[in-house]
């Protein structure tokens, strides 16, 4: 062989063998990674079945801010293309039923303010502004004949229109007083809920590009269906004297024409959500959802009901769903009435399944997660994803999924993440506990590492096989994470959610502690590098801990309390306080607040080093929360900090605040339960 033919091909097996290495070198996630991951959801098969429009939300770390933009695949895959490019966010795809066209909506410019529902030839071209009113659009469906749309609008704010408009070259007027006169008076993202503004069921033609209301009633409605025939509009809405008291809706049916008089289905004793109601394909069936009695509101489950259309007869509750014992959603009639697909939340997992009156078919084995089920054309899509994969759009076919949209593909390939496991366990009285443990990055089994008591918020939620980027962020450094589902969370029952009714701060701490010494006891948790933390109910709960286990060196806390009588009529949770445990007043009622709150009434019992935060705007669980635990640990000499969101409710959205939130997360469990502590944003960017 020849010297230089030798010298060619030694190089080319080196350029082989480099091209190898960098396919197969791989990082523990990174927070610049975590700006990278997309956010799949809202797929929309079209009517022949041969295309799904979803969208996709990334981060414009530049900017600090989402943006969010229509995408489509096609049903085998072979395709997949952004089709809306804007400065400004779309959301909200949908079909029109004759296939022609797909809508969406968008605050781009255009000729009204706000959000409007544009128009997108499927043929191609620019989108058009297809509505122009004033008010929140927060829902529209089109007509069977895709010739009108039905829309859900909010009241305008007069008040903010005219601080957003003052007159030219004058100032804005300063703002009224806020004048409060409701029995609920607030939601988070809402903020203040004011008498007289509402939110109504419109029919705009498209044709005329005129706009009407559907009823003349002033009743807050939502959740509009329309029939197979395009003749009448099924709806959600609460017609009770006082609504802000009993919060359930009831479902109403109205002839598809303006000013239309609602008839109503379901019966007082009816306690329906506000998800939408489902006609079955020969429009003589309308099936709904339906929750528990407003005492048990926290930790309601929803069971299904069918109700013929024409208002015959009464609701009819599906035994084998109550038999079920697990809460249902999403649904979907197939090709003939015969046929309903519902998503099951059950142990872990979400599956898809077919009801009839009388049975419940499983679709999918556990574990698996998923949800948004759409159909068209004889094809069936979704979301899903697992402990190591972020949600892609899937088909449903057979009872197995196949992968469509890949968003997030060729960052997963440059990721090492850690392994999730399933872990069962007992809790002190017995009762048997789920959860999930995820390893630190690179695990050496049989070494003790820290571990990291993660506890979700709800309480009425899960912890899945679904990807989380918080678990794989605390394993990329070192950490063991511990997700458990303690009484009080969905998926096991209703026995299993309401053992925890006006007992705050028992079974789930007990729970949550079993869970901790069973991982101890697998050798995997070092027993003197505990952490624990959570958001919402989960910092709740972390104040509940601290205040029962001295072992946890480290703490955070985020957007919980633990002085409860002290936000009664402070927080949106009005109807559970009075209904759940009884207004402070009652003797009764005050033994309960004062014994749920002992986190705050015993902060002296706490000796783990806490780190506080919240948002600003939270109206779920106000700032004021943490602020007092914060205040009562720092009076007692305990290492605190406290950390505020300026103007963010209660998730935080801004994407420069999601990764400080990271930051200060991983830097505070490091200082104390690592030898070389990572610094805190504070100090690191100085």
């Amino acid at each position: 062989m020849r010297p230089r033919r030798l010298f060619v091909i030694v190089l080319v097996i080196a350029a082989l063998a480099a091209a190898s290495f960098a396919q197969t070198t791989r990082h523990a996630l990174k927070l610049d990674d975590i700006a990278r991951l997309r956010d799949v959801r809202d797929p929309q098969v079209s009517p022949d079945g041969q295309w799904i429009a979803y969208v996709v939300a990334t981060i414009d770390t530049k900017e600090d801010k989402s943006n969010s933009h229509i995408w489509m695949v096609s049903y085998d895959g072979k395709s997949d293309r952004q089709i809306t490019f804007s400065q400004d966010s779309e959301s909200s795809p949908r079909w029109t039923p004759d296939g022609n066209f797909l809508s969406f909506t968008s605050s781009r410019p255009g000729k009204a303010k706000g959000n409007q529902v544009w128009l997108l030839d499927r043929k191609g071209g620019e989108a058009m502004q297809l509505t122009e009113f004033k008010g929140r659009l927060q829902g529209y469906e089109w007509s069977p004949d895709s010739k009108r749309l039905a829309l859900v609008i909010g009241d305008p704010d007069p008040e903010a229109e005219a601080a957003a408009s003052p007159s030219p070259g004058g100032a804005p007027k300063p703002p009224k007083p806020i004048v409060i006169d409701r029995y609920r008076y607030k939601q988070d993202g809402q903020g203040y809920l004011l008498s007289g503004r509402h939110s109504y069921i419109y029919l705009y033609d498209i044709e005329s590009k005129k706009l009407e209301r559907l009823t003349s009633g002033k009743w807050d409605e939502s959740s509009m269906s329309w029939s197979p025939d395009g003749h009448t509009i099924a709806f959600m809405s609460n017609h009770s004297d006082d609504p802000d008291r009993d919060p359930s809706a009831q479902l109403f049916v109205a002839e598809a024409k303006a000013g239309a008089t609602e008839k109503q289905l379901t019966q007082p004793a009816n306690r329906a959500g506000r998800t939408r109601p489902e006609w079955s394909p020969d429009g003589k069936w309308l099936v709904f959802t339906e929750g528990d009695e407003k005492k048990y509101g926290a930790y309601s489950m929803d069971r299904l009901l069918f109700v013929p259309a024409d208002g015959s007869s009464a609701p009819t509750r599906v035994k084998a769903v109550d038999d079920l014992d697990r809460g249902v959603s999403g649904l979907r009639f197939g090709v003939d009435d015969k046929s309903l697909t519902v998503l099951v939340t059950d142990d872990r997992s979400v599956y898809p399944a077919n009801v009839s009156r009388n049975a419940v078919q499983r679709l999918m084995a556990s574990p698996v997660v998923v949800s948004s089920l759409t159909s068209g054309g004889g094809h069936v899509a979704l979301l899903s994803g697992n402990d190591a994969k972020p949600t892609e759009i899937y088909a449903l076919e057979g009872g197995s999924l196949r992968q469509l949209s890949h968003q997030n593909d060729a960052l997963l390939a440059e990721l090492e993440l850690g392994a999730t496991e399933e872990i069962n366990f007992k809790s002190k009285d017995g009762t048997e506990v789920h959860g999930l443990l995820t390893y630190p990055v690179g695990y050496v089994k049989g070494s003790k590492v820290p571990l990291l008591l993660r506890i979700h918020g709800g309480p009425n939620g899960q912890d899945q096989h679904s990807f989380s980027t918080e678990r794989q962020w605390f394993a990329a450094n070192g950490y063991a994470v511990l997700a458990v589902n303690y009484r009080g969370s969905s998926g096991r029952g209703q026995q299993f959610s309401r053992a925890i009714f006006a007992d705050w701060g028992h079974y789930e701490v007990e729970d949550l502690l079993a869970g901790v010494d069973h991982v101890i006891k697998m050798g995997v948790a070092d027993p003197d590098r505990l952490g624990v933390g959570g958001w919402s109910y989960g910092g709740i709960l972390t104040d509940y801990i601290i205040a029962s286990d001295a072992r946890f060196k480290a703490g955070t806390s985020g957007a919980g309390t633990a002085f409860t009588v002290a936000f009664y009529g402070t927080d949106q949770y009005i109807i559970q306080y009075d209904y759940e445990i009884g207004p402070p007043w009652n003797p009764k009622s005050w033994e309960t607040y004062q014994k749920i709150s002992y986190p705050f009434l015993h902060a002296d019992r706490i000796k783990t080093p806490t780190l506080f935060l919240g948002g600003e705007r939270d109206f779920n669980v106000p700032v004021q929360g943490g602020q007092q635990m914060y205040q009562a640990l720092r009076s007692l000499g305990i290492d605190t900090q406290l950390v505020i969101y300026p103007n963010e409710n209660h998730g935080i959205q801004r994407p420069s605040y999601v990764r400080d939130r990271y930051e200060r997360y991983l830097a505070w469990y490091d200082k104390y339960l690592k030898k070389s502590p990572a610094q805190t944003p504070a100090v690191a960017k100085q």
